[in-house]
């Protein structure tokens, strides 16, 4: 890329929050809220942040403790499974940590899922390069851990229970004006990091309405983006999260072992997600965009987590796409999955066969992935 974007952190709860909705506001209020808010900013520069919405602006493309207590009955863990539970978003749980879980259940029933996860990550050690708990993967963890039988966790409650409910489709994901000029004639893009309610209940429906896939939350470190035009139609949303944890044709690429890979499996991002919105037709765009993320996706994923993404992966079904944007975006086609999915242990094809992509974030990737722990 052509252009320096300054890292400058988004605020938290920008002035322009794409219209939270008061109790009276209808859903279609909030959809003119929105574009009458962004149309009525003044234009940013190219390769800069703007302060007031917390947006990249990509000067050249080229190519969640506060909840009611949660109750629960902890009388029948002695029954349950005592081996050591295994291997849960990429952290190995021994029988000593399953036992302390199982203890903060017993002697704490009224911790709330939150509280639970940030407290096993606190006592176990579970934390980031920043030194903050993995909360989110946490809760995926014990989520699972659940459903294998290892223990059992307090009813759901406040914003566990909201996740849990299905995405309300709002007029605010509806079909908007056909977008048909090449991806010149919308540049600058900028790069919204979906933060806040509002931005996230927007980007879930854009997904959960448009995407082939539908919404379901990002496991691991993750980041969102909603990519906009320089007039700021919304054209696009991208989504980030944990790499997959064993991945045959990667692995060879890499050429890493066991235990170099259990210690830098971090450093590499999965592009979760990738929309481009149904009505959204410019030839280009979608290079463009992959091509134009790389910049604010690394610096934003530095403040956050405290390093930066070496390598991107992502998987395309086939044969529903041709993988032709990635392939215009510089990333290389490695090969494909054998359709097991993340969890499937039996060697079966249980999903469609994906091929898979990696574009190297850093050009020494593979001694940064196989250096010493």
């Amino acid at each position: 890329m052509n252009s320096v974007i300054k890292a400058i952190p988004a605020p938290c709860d920008p002035p322009i929050a794409l219209g939270k909705l008061s109790d009276q506001q209808t859903a279609q209020d909030a959809h003119s809220d929105q574009t009458r808010a962004l149309q009525s900013q003044e234009p940013w520069p190219p390769g800069r942040l703007s302060p007031d919405l917390g947006l990249w602006s990509d000067g050249a493309c080229h190519g969640t403790e506060r909840s009611k207590a949660g109750t629960v009955a902890n009388s029948g863990a002695s029954a349950m499974r005592v081996e050591p539970p295994g291997r849960y978003c990429g952290r190995e749980f021994s029988a000593a940590d399953l036992a302390h879980i199982r203890e903060l259940l017993q002697i704490q029933p009224a911790l709330s899922r939150v509280a639970l996860s940030r407290r096993v990550c606190q006592d176990l050690g579970w934390l980031n390069a920043l030194g903050r708990p993995k909360e989110m993967s946490c809760r995926v963890a014990l989520l699972r851990m659940e459903k294998d039988g290892w223990i059992r966790l307090p009813e759901p409650s406040g914003k566990w229970l909201q996740a849990r409910r299905p995405i309300q489709l709002t007029s605010a994901s509806d079909p908007s004006k056909p977008v048909r000029e090449g991806s010149h004639a919308l540049q600058p893009l900028v790069f919204q990091k979906v933060e806040g309610q509002s931005l996230s209940r927007l980007w879930n429906e854009l997904v959960q309405r448009h995407h082939y896939l539908g919404y379901s939350p990002l496991s691991g470190a993750q980041m969102r983006y909603l990519v906009w035009s320089a007039d700021r139609r919304l054209l696009a949303a991208l989504g980030f999260g944990a790499s997959a944890w064993q991945l045959k044709a990667r692995d060879q690429y890499i050429g890493w072992d066991d235990r170099q890979r259990r210690a830098g499996l971090h450093r590499i991002v999965n592009n979760a997600r990738f929309l481009i919105l149904p009505w959204v037709k410019s030839a280009g765009l979608a290079s463009g965009i992959l091509s134009g993320i790389l910049q604010p996706l690394c610096v934003d994923w530095r403040l956050r987590y405290g390093y930066e993404p070496v390598l991107l992966e992502s998987f395309v079904e086939i044969p529903r796409y041709t993988g032709a944007s990635y392939r215009a975006a510089n990333w290389i086609k490695l090969g494909q999955t054998q359709g097991r999915g993340k969890l499937e242990k039996n060697n079966c094809q249980i999903v469609p066969l994906k091929e898979i992509w990696v574009y190297a974030v850093h050009p020494a990737f593979r001694d940064i992935l196989r250096a010493p722990s």
